[in-house]
């Protein structure tokens, strides 16, 4: 007898054995999927993961409901990279199959199923599947135990299956599946009409019907069906070329003449795209690539450090060309999907419809295809696309790229695994025996000092492109400009004089604030009252487009209040500013000129991000607004002016890594200015024009920023010299969260000593309604992060197993942002 080890897709440790019915035994194999009972009612899609013959000792096994797929949806190097996940992430293998696998290719356990009221069979249905149709045929909602009971059989769920695919039930709560190909409706000859002597009867039948007769004439004439070349014609396009109308066709269907089937068709793009050649890399170009290519072949990983607009992605594209070359694939990761929009087009003039785009946007259906097409090695070769994309069912990489590797966009923080896409993709190219490119201006200091200590090879691009100059950067003092009375409103002359030239001059202005929304907050003038979330201990943002206070940690809205609900004092004053107002400000100050904003409110749709960000390189805006979304990595020619409007609140964050993150925005923005003959001007505002970090970002100098930190960072037990972990506590009452975040401590303290910091309060100390405390833990790089790990699980059951703190929740982060 054979048993299957499975994956279910909750938030449990370790994997659970089921029993495989004798007609099964044959088919399984590790990656397929199938439908399992879990708990008393409960049906899930689990995935394969071990096949073997040893029954469990601590539990009676149940048999695996339904076998879901004639292949495995996995290939077996993901579940090792599962595996590796979930053990250095801390996080249940569950919950790694959650994130990985798009949901389209799960079937959720639920309750309830009905008929299909427009259902109808085209051919007599399987005898198990016409006794269900004939229970539901009364229009009644049933439970599956109930139809079980009713259908007389062992089990219902193949049948339901089938009829679901089908379209013969619908199932709103039970084993409901999100995806089914997109099919088209396609038109042939019928067996009978196929034959010459029964053909000619047709055509002299027909005779009278004029319209039919033309129309399967037409049909012959597209279809080429009597010829040794015959082609498939849809039902769209044989209308549409012979102006026939529906009712002809049906008539003719009704004949038995011709009939209908479905062809998948996908919903991705399939047109042909026309591809030229690369760009020949310049000197400096080339330098670089000869030592990527050198460093590869001692070094699994290499950083290439190369200045904004040094031209990284000309260098990629050379390198992913010689990978296709020897028959491997590509991983092309970057940190937003703004990016894949800019970068998309540039790669498929060069690799055509080898190359695939993978990102949240997509809806799941498409998600599911993507999936299907590298499973099935239908021709992407090269993946573009955001953090989820490592778990793509590669074929064989060859070559992982990660662009703008400092970003914090790569970092999952909630739900669970919280990986880390760039750490991930590095162990993922290993178990591909591929190699890894960290590329970025600003690299993170953790990468930069892996680096320098020899675990990765180092290339230096220090040239901009076509030799331009890196811009010069002017620092404006708006707190000597506002006591001066020389600002009011949040730009100074000097930012509006260098706009209002560079409009005049036709070139582009990019303004940087990062924050989105109208204003932070609004207050009472009277009473000081701020409106706060009801979940959250957060004030509300401004949103002034839709007249509503936003929390932009659960999402909780109201109406701006016109009095104040306290005191009653008419209208409440905004505190700060967000891109929004920012927005409306330059709007007027600049009536002429053309303004968009691209932040989180703006670029919701599927192609929001593409529309602006064309509209931008067309020249059909003048000024762009935004967020950190502006700064990674976008490329526009005719932008010569980069205002960061307050460098102070990126200066001022309370975090260890606040004047690296600082250092890395302003850099990365500043080097979105510069045209081929003209030197880029950035305009920097901000209150604090002596501290050390806008100094070394005037002076574009990474490595004395780096040298900084490090000093710092050691002295504090920071990484890159010390691993943390972050521990978070959370629960609906204040008072057992205080407790239990105590003992956890103190438990933990108890087998760390002085290496656990807390419990603390974060800056934001409820969340939907849930209290928080951190705590955290700083391990050296020298010590064992998996014993780390395991002392803190223990730890952590421990505390989890006492019945006064079983409703806390425990979250660990490994590495934290």
């Amino acid at each position: 007898m054979k048993f299957v080890d499975v994956i279910v897709p909750l938030p449990l440790r370790g994997t659970f054995t089921y029993e495989v019915p004798a007609e099964w035994e044959d088919d399984v194999r590790i990656g397929m999927r199938v439908v399992v009972p879990f708990g008393k009612k409960k049906l899930y899609t689990a995935i394969i993961c071990l096949i073997h013959t040893h029954r469990p000792e601590l539990y009676d096994t149940k048999e695996i409901i339904c076998l879901l797929d004639a292949q495995p949806v996995l290939r077996r190097p993901q579940l090792k990279f599962w595996e590796w996940i979930s053990a250095y992430y801390q996080s249940p293998m569950g919950d790694v199959y959650q994130a990985a696998v798009p949901s389209g290719l799960k079937l959720e356990s639920e309750t309830k199923v009905q008929i299909n009221p427009g259902f109808e069979a085209g051919q007599p249905l399987p005898a198990r599947e016409q006794r269900v149709l004939d229970i539901l045929s009364a229009g009644k909602i049933f439970l599956v135990s109930e139809l079980n009971k009713q259908a007389g059989v062992k089990d219902v769920m193949p049948a339901l299956k089938s009829l679901l695919e089908k379209k013969a039930v619908e199932i709103s709560e039970e084993l409901a599946r999100k995806y089914r190909p997109k099919t088209e409706t396609y038109v042939c000859l019928t067996e009978y009409a196929s034959e010459e002597n029964h053909l000619r009867k047709i055509f002299d039948d027909l005779s009278k019907a004029k319209k039919q007769l033309e129309l399967l004439m037409s049909f012959i004439d597209l279809s080429k069906c009597l010829t040794n070349k015959p082609k498939e014609v849809s039902r769209k396009e044989l209308l549409g070329k012979t102006a026939a109308s529906a009712a002809v066709l049906n008539g003719l269907v009704e004949r038995s003449v011709l009939e209908f089937y479905q062809v998948e068709t996908g919903r991705l793009s399939t047109r042909d795209i026309a591809v030229s050649g690369m760009s020949q890399l310049n000197r400096y170009q080339q330098q670089a690539f000869n030592e990527i290519e050198a460093l590869f072949k001692e070094k699994n990983t290499v950083l290439l450090h190369g200045v904004t607009s040094s031209g990284k992605t000309e260098l990629y594209i050379h390198l992913i060309n010689k990978v296709l070359n020897k028959g491997k694939q590509v991983l092309y990761l970057v940190p937003e999907i703004a990016l894949t929009t800019q970068l998309t087009s540039r790669l498929q003039r060069v690799f055509g419809n080898r190359l695939g785009v993978y990102h949240s946007r997509f809806s799941d259906a498409e998600r599911v295809e993507i999936w299907n097409n590298v499973l099935n090695d239908k021709g992407y070769d090269v993946i573009i696309g955001v953090r989820s994309s490592i778990f793509l069912p590669f074929r064989q990489l060859g070559l992982v790229i990660v662009d703008e590797e400092h970003e914090t966009s790569f970092k999952q923080f909630d739900p669970s695994p919280r990986y880390h896409a760039r750490n991930a993709a590095t162990v993922l190219a290993s178990m591909h025996c591929a190699k890894t490119l960290l590329g970025s201006a600003t690299p993170s200091i953790e990468t930069y000092f892996n680096a320098r200590a020899g675990k990765y090879g180092l290339v230096e691009l220090t040239r901009r492109h076509e030799d331009m100059e890196l811009p010069s950067v002017l620092v404006v003092d708006t707190k000597e400009a506002y006591r001066k009375k020389m600002m009011n409103g949040h730009f100074s002359d000097t930012l509006k004089d260098k706009i209002d030239e560079a409009l005049k001059n036709k070139e582009q202005v990019i303004l940087f604030q990062n924050r989105r929304g109208y204003a932070p907050y609004i207050e009472c003038k009277g009473c000081a009252y701020v409106p706060k979330c009801k979940n959250c201990d957060v004030s509300l943002t401004v949103h002034k487009a839709l007249n509503v206070l936003t929390c932009h940690y659960c999402g909780y809205t109201e109406a701006i209040p016109q009095v104040c609900p306290v005191c009653k004092t008419p209208g409440l004053n905004t505190k700060g500013f967000g891109t929004e107002q920012i927005e409306d400000e330059i709007r007027n100050i600049f009536p002429e000129a053309k303004v968009r904003r691209m932040d989180m409110d703006t670029t919701r749709s599927k192609k929001s991000y593409g529309n602006i960000i064309s509209e931008f390189e067309e020249g059909k805006v003048d000024i762009l607004v935004g967020t950190q979304m502006v700064t990674k990595g976008l490329d526009f020619e005719r932008v010569s002016l980069v205002g960061i409007l307050n460098a102070d609140n990126l200066l001022n964050f309370p975090d260890f890594r606040a004047n690296e993150r600082a250092f890395q925005l302003m850099a990365q923005v500043s080097g979105r200015a510069g045209r081929k003959n003209k030197q880029g001007l950035v305009v920097l505002q901000t209150t604090q024009p002596d501290h050390k970090i806008i100094d070394e970002v005037i002076r574009n100098d990474y490595a004395g920023m780096f040298n900084d930190e490090c000093a710092e960072r050691i002295q504090f037990r920071y990484p890159p010299f010390f691993r943390m972990i972050l521990v978070v506590v959370r629960h609906r009452e204040a008072a057992v969260l205080n407790r239990a975040s105590q003992q956890l401590a103190a438990d933990l303290k108890s087998v760390f000593g002085s290496r656990v910091l807390g419990p603390i309060a974060p800056a934001v100390g409820r969340i939907q309604n849930l209290y928080l405390k951190q705590i955290i833990l700083k391990i050296e790089n020298g010590a064992s992060p998996e014993r780390a790990k395991e002392l803190l699980q223990a730890v952590a059951d421990k505390l989890l197993s006492q019945p006064e703190y079983r409703s806390v929740t425990l979250s660990v982060d490994v590495d934290p942002m």
